[in-house]
């Protein structure tokens, strides 16, 4: 796989989740609909992982703030407590 389809195939899986997570949401279903938002951001910030870090697997780990900091992002501090929001809503369910 090349590096460009590794990409593609990270950032189709999420938007392919991001359809579920607006379904959820409309119907009112707000845990489960966080819950697949996570792997929305999830996989999108592993698609960054890849373009950044050439020849690399993303790890598999679903901490948003590690996964951004192992994919070479500089989070503001906004950033950082968004998504460690996110992270603590996933490890309480």
């Amino acid at each position: 796989m090349t590096q460009e389809e590794h990409i593609n195939y990270w950032l189709e899986s999420a938007w392919h989740d991001y359809e579920v997570s607006e379904s959820l949401f409309k119907s009112g279903k707000y845990d489960w609909c966080l819950f697949i938002t996570h792997l929305v951001l999830e996989k999108t910030l592993k698609a960054v992982f890849v373009k950044n870090n050439q020849n690399k697997i993303p790890p598999k780990i679903h901490n948003l703030v590690r996964l951004a900091e192992l994919s070479l992002l500089n989070l503001n501090e906004k950033q950082r407590i968004f998504l460690d929001e996110v992270n603590d809503f996933n490890l309480e369910v």
